[in-house]
């Protein structure tokens, strides 16, 4: 039987204790230029928060989950909620693709299953993201969801130097129902 978290690339999944090793990985390549500069993360302040996760409820359908390769079951990244509003009816999201499985439609079949939970069964009406302007892959990868461009955020973020623009966008459930199917797969 077919899981409602589980596409042709991809699977979703909770995030393990044991997982904090590919966090790991995937925090020390987010360092790369053009993105903004964080503290470095120890292994140990990982294996908390990995545990932590794993344990952690989504009462406020803020939550991360996996993103493993349907075909192999490997870890290629990561995708979740933020900034939820059940009042509103609005949310964000967040997803990170590990650089050795980015382009290869991993992220965007995430980001579908995870907006289908989130309109079809959460009953969210909005999901905004934010973009930083010089990502084109992002800016590009939103687009083909269906998100249209709502405004943007002069020197908004300062990292690596210099303020970048934000760019937000927007999609509607009903905007997203049109181009996906709203049930599972």
């Amino acid at each position: 039987m077919a899981s409602s978290w589980t596409g042709e690339r991809v699977r979703l999944r909770a995030v393990e204790p044991d997982d904090w090793r590919a966090f790991k990985r995937l925090a020390d390549e987010e360092g790369r230029p053009g993105s903004r500069l964080d503290l470095p993360r120890s292994a140990e302040s990982l294996r908390v928060w990995a545990r932590e996760q794993a344990v952690a409820g989504s009462g406020d359908d803020r939550f991360t989950l996996v993103v493993e390769s349907a075909a192999t079951g490997e870890w290629v990244g990561t995708v979740g909620t933020h900034h939820t509003s059940p009042r509103s009816g609005r949310f964000e999201f967040d997803v990170a693709i590990a650089a050795d499985h980015r382009r290869q439609g991993h992220a965007t079949e995430a980001l579908v299953l995870l907006l289908r939970f989130m309109f079809a069964e959460r009953r969210y009406h909005k999901c905004l993201a934010t973009v930083f302007a010089h990502n084109e892959a992002s800016l590009a990868l939103t687009r083909r969801l269906g998100f249209v461009e709502e405004g943007r955020l002069r020197d908004h973020v300062f990292f690596a130097g210099r303020h970048h623009d934000l760019v937000l966008m927007g999609l509607l459930a009903d905007e997203f129902g049109r181009r996906h199917a709203l049930s599972g797969p």
